[in-house]
């Protein structure tokens, strides 16, 4: 029997593990389906989902520098990827496109179920103001923080993510000496490159929760120096990528599957 395909298309994209995930989830449930990684150069996204539709895929993962390109390429979104403007899943039919966003509900589960840290009345960073910030923005709101700093060092790019959610969500381009944050979320791609967000002194010290949406086989930047500084509870995005990956697998398949076996695979893996 021939397997369903899909794909993560990003770029860089050999350091995904959502393979190893998504045939985990496949194993798990009796779906016969086959998930690769796809690299596209930068000006070429719309092409490469084009050129895998056409060999009979069924949907992709979106992840960067792509996810805003990908909610202008689906022809339709889901209500959470609409609220977003980011699309991190996409579904394809006979002729048409779903554009759905998993991130904020693949966060939301990681921080609340799997490390047990309550979002409620928090007072939260987030740095970042790029896509995967877009894209977690909306849950995180809809579990009723305090309020929400965003920071980025484009700060005309931070209000405009902020004027995007009013009320609970505030722009910077800075920090404040002194500032505290019950939560603090990195949400900009410097661990790819090996680098860790300028912050504070003692700021991540502060923290109860320090969590850095890369992840890596080993400490990311961001999680190191909140693990130098002493952050009360530290994490990166893995556990966020396999919740975001159950939902996606929900959308493609009918079905979600458990994670925490998952997880516990890729962390002792």
């Amino acid at each position: 029997m021939q397997s369903d395909r899909y794909a993560v298309v990003g770029n860089p994209i050999k350091h995904s593990r959502s393979p190893e995930i998504h045939s985990a989830f496949a194993a798990a449930t009796g779906q016969a389906l086959t998930y690769e990684r796809l690299l596209a150069p930068l000006e070429r996204f719309v092409e490469t989902i084009e050129e895998f539709r056409r060999v009979g895929a069924l949907g992709c993962n979106v992840t960067l520098p792509f996810k805003e390109q990908a909610y202008r390429y689906a022809g339709e979104h889901t209500p959470r990827a609409a609220r977003a403007g980011s699309v991190n899943t996409l579904k394809f039919g006979a002729g048409d496109v779903l554009g759905d966003n998993t991130d904020g509900a693949g966060l939301v589960a990681d921080i609340e179920n799997n490390l047990r840290a309550s979002i409620a009345g928090t007072r939260m960073l987030l740095l970042g103001a790029g896509g995967a910030a877009r894209g977690v923005l909306p849950a995180l709101l809809d579990r009723r923080p305090a309020q929400i700093v965003i920071v980025n060092r484009t700060a005309e790019r931070a209000r405009a993510l902020a004027e995007d959610f009013p009320g609970v969500a505030e722009a910077r381009d800075s920090l404040r000496a002194g500032e505290t944050f019950d939560i603090v979320i990195n949400a900009t791609s410097a661990g790819l490159a090996g680098e860790t967000p300028t912050l504070p002194d003692g700021l991540l010290a502060r923290a109860r929760l320090a969590y850095d949406m890369v992840y890596g086989r080993d400490d990311t930047p961001f999680a190191r120096a909140a693990r130098q500084q002493g952050a009360a509870l530290v994490a990166d995005g893995l556990g966020m990528l396999v919740e975001q990956a159950a939902e996606s697998f929900l959308l493609w398949r009918g079905i979600r599957p458990l994670t925490p076996p998952v997880l516990a695979l890729l962390r002792n893996g």
